[in-house]
């Protein structure tokens, strides 16, 4: 389903639902009180955002590492492969649930219900800020522990009264510091309101790094080789560009023809850079057509080239990226590759890479434009704070990593 599309059913749908469920669940707990219970089998819910499952992880390791409980967790089909690049959850504890029609996503809703009464699940960590859907998946889970953030007194979406354990979502701190709040709520053992009373130190925000062996690098040197037969690991030095965003906010696409001028001038500036052009399967096409405005053999279009899951071995043998802001940037934040990320409608302030990473961000009296309290949905048809980052602002960010000589950096 399109992304406005999910909109609109999770507006006129999810409103009068969640309206009902809250009802059902007051009339339960009048007449079935429940008690409190320890969490062992926590269910975390983020569908829509692949880069939130790199930056929820730091939460969800101090979940396990303090409670010592399962983990599982809920998102949807298309996203899976983001949850595979740190393997915080096991496979077998992935539930997930398709969205490319109403009625693949009924039929999965139902089968996920089932699912999380047959794995016990006994709490639940909604992650979405801007999602009626994942409120009714906790509050019809089963869990008697719901933890999530609330609006209180805020203008925001309202989603029902699911909540056991109401967070009040910081927008002046970032996103993953957020998740840690919803972590902390689980471990405070005293009630509050609003959870959660607590600092969140930069050191809590911390990633793992993946590190490879020399026979995967060298594995990976040869998948580039098959592209370019005269790609010589040795003499050559990888800069990868990745032009594209998802479609759930395209208005944080700098213009391709920006990319095309930055490729030519670092191509120009630094010989023995081959230009990699990364993307997802379905987006071949469009890199296919910067490769070929380019037009030079320097210039790779790698898109579909590799399956997500072994994009960090392609980050560790980089020089550095350049990307939208969107999933790769926060997937690299788990290697060492300096990463500049294009910042626009949203702000790194709250959404930066966890890891080795630059922000060049305009900051216009505009931006960000989307927020928890209008459904990441901007009026914004002329995204003026992509545009006003220049070629000459890119390229000066990434010129003194193209001037060090290979071996300065190997």
């Amino acid at each position: 389903m399109h992304v406005d599309t999910m909109r609109r059913i999770d507006r006129w749908a999810g409103v009068p639902l969640t309206f009902l469920l809250t009802q059902a669940l007051r009339i339960k707990a009048l007449l079935r009180p429940s008690l409190p219970v320890r969490a062992q089998r926590v269910l975390c819910l983020e569908l829509s955002e692949m880069g939130s499952t790199i930056l929820a992880d730091p939460a969800m390791r101090k979940l396990k590492r303090e409670l010592g409980c399962e983990l599982y967790f809920a998102i949807f089909a298309s996203n899976r492969a983001s949850l595979e690049l740190l393997r915080t959850i096991p496979d077998e504890n992935i539930f997930t649930l398709r969205a490319d029609s109403l009625r693949t996503l009924i039929t999965d809703t139902v089968q996920f219900l089932r699912w999380t009464r047959k794995k016990r699940i006994d709490t639940v960590l909604d992650l979405e800020l801007f999602s009626r859907f994942t409120a009714l998946l906790s509050g019809a889970s089963g869990a008697s522990n719901r933890v999530g953030f609330y609006r209180f007194h805020n203008e925001g979406l309202y989603r029902g009264e699911m909540l056991t354990h109401r967070v009040s979502y910081n927008p002046h701190i970032h996103i993953a510091k957020n998740f840690i709040a919803l972590a902390n709520a689980l471990l405070t053992k005293e009630a509050e309101t609003p959870y959660s009373k607590q600092f969140v130190a930069d050191e809590e925000i911390v990633l793992p790094k993946v590190l490879f062996d020399e026979e995967e690098q060298a594995a990976m040197h040869r998948l580039i080789g098959k592209k370019a037969p005269w790609y010589d690991s040795k003499k050559h030095r990888l800069v990868l560009i990745n032009p594209n965003a998802s479609e759930l906010l395209p208005q944080r696409r700098w213009m391709p023809e920006r990319y095309v001028e930055l490729i030519v001038r670092i191509l120009a500036a630094a010989e023995d850079v081959l230009i990699l052009l990364t993307g997802a399967p379905s987006e071949q096409a469009e890199a296919e057509q910067m490769r070929h405005q380019v037009g030079a053999e320097r210039c790779i279009n790698f898109a579909g080239a590799t399956p997500l899951t072994e994009l960090p071995l392609l980050y560790a043998i980089a020089l550095c990226m350049v990307t939208n802001d969107s999933g790769p940037g926060h997937f690299s934040a788990i290697t060492n590759l300096p990463t500049f990320v294009l910042f626009g409608p949203e702000t790194p302030a709250l959404y930066g890479s966890l890891g080795n990473s630059t922000p060049i961000y305009a900051g216009l009296a505009c931006s960000p434009c989307v927020s928890a309290a209008n459904h990441r949905k901007t009026a914004c048809t002329d995204n003026v704070c992509l545009k006003a980052i220049s070629v000459d602002q890119v390229f000066n960010a990434i010129a003194p990593l193209l001037r060090a000589s290979t071996a300065e950096q190997r």
